[in-house]
């Protein structure tokens, strides 16, 4: 790094590194470019910053390490680990852990939410069929979140009424045993310790629900919060019948969190692209720094997009689908120059450029 960095020493770097890369710094620093993002009048047409979605994306790794596993049905049998990213409706990407690739992304979702230091207020989360448990539908609504994960096979689950209510004719052949109200009733306060526990930091929330799902079926405070989860997750079930708006929804910010991972990806070059760090600390790092430059990324691509589009006419309706994630244009290897005399003014931008010359090139 320090070969190719002009104006910064080997020694120079290694100081920022030992005494300025943590985990706390890390999301104080994105924390900053996503509230500046989030100020850009662009950014407003792509979301209103309420709705987020969530999603892991698998790295290879060249070795062993804390969080890498080897057997992973989805991406085979090479070691490596996922990155589990938190994307609002604006692209921005405000959440990100490391996780073992043979992990349940389940317990995670509401890590990102509950621990992100922005300024954004989420209200409806989206995540694919992994990110989904009826554990998770049962603590969802403890935090004011609606859970709207897009659920494969939907056709096959079925739908868990309360005791007492029958299924109408269009339901016919879609319903299992009724809600355990009595039950949930009876675990209700421990119900709420457990949420509390979580919103007061005194356990993290993926945390808490691996130690629930590790439980025993007989346990009361897992089996009440299976079937307060049943309950949230049929509700959810009939609105996504019946809403198509939520549907599209849905499916708009899983789309935004993959376009982001595929920035991620591109980024994500150095070391043949594998992960080769053990420790999960600097396991951490690694996905930190990587999301920290997506977000940067981002930022720099909205701002010149505001004035490209600007320059063009182009009109809200349609400056709304384009995306901030390209990097055609971002020499991504190089000299890496960190002289205060390179830094260019942020209030003056670079000449943008003309259509003629992009049709001749």
């Amino acid at each position: 790094m320090a070969e190719t960095c002009r104006g910064a020493s080997l020694r120079q770097l290694a100081h920022l590194h030992d005494w300025h890369i943590s985990e706390a710094a890390y999301g104080e620093a994105l924390g900053r470019l996503i509230d500046a993002h989030r100020a850009m009048p662009l950014a407003a047409l792509w979301g209103d910053g309420t709705t987020s979605s969530s999603d892991g994306q698998q790295f290879h790794a060249g070795g062993r390490g804390a969080a890498i596993g080897d057997i992973n049905a989805r991406s085979g049998n090479e070691p490596g680990v996922a990155f589990y990213t938190h994307v609002s409706d604006r692209y921005d990407p405000f959440a990100t852990r490391v996780i073992a690739a043979t992990a349940g992304e389940a317990p995670y979702v509401l890590d990102g939410l509950l621990y992100q230091q922005t300024g954004l207020t989420i209200e409806e989360h989206y995540t694919d069929t992994g990110g989904a448990s009826d554990h998770v539908f049962g603590l969802m609504p403890f935090f004011g979140y609606r859970f709207a994960p897009r659920l494969r096979d939907i056709k096959q689950r079925r739908l868990h009424l309360l005791p007492g209510q029958e299924a109408g004719p269009l339901l016919a052949g879609m319903t299992a045993e009724p809600i355990a109200l009595g039950h949930v009733a009876a675990h209700w306060d421990e119900l709420l310790r457990f949420a509390t526990s979580i919103r007061t930091g005194t356990a993290t929330a993926s945390a808490m629900l691996r130690r629930l799902s590790a439980y025993p079926r007989q346990n009361g405070l897992a089996l009440a919060m299976r079937e307060l989860g049943r309950l949230e997750r049929s509700i959810f079930m009939l609105d996504w019948l019946r809403d198509i708006d939520l549907r599209r929804r849905t499916q708009a910010g899983l789309n935004k969190g993959e376009a982001r991972n595929a920035l991620a990806r591109a980024l994500f070059f150095n070391q043949l692209g594998e992960l080769r760090d053990r420790r999960f600390e600097n396991q951490t790092y690694r996905a930190s720094g990587l999301n920290l430059l997506v977000a940067a990324i981002i930022l720099w691509n909205t701002r010149y997009l505001e004035v490209a589009l600007a320059d063009i006419g182009t009109p809200d309706e349609i400056a709304r689908h384009v995306a901030p994630l390209g990097w055609e244009h971002i020499s991504l290897t190089g000299d890496y120059s960190w002289n205060v005399e390179d830094r260019p003014d942020p209030d003056v931008l670079r000449p943008l450029r003309a259509i003629s010359s992009l049709l001749a090139a």
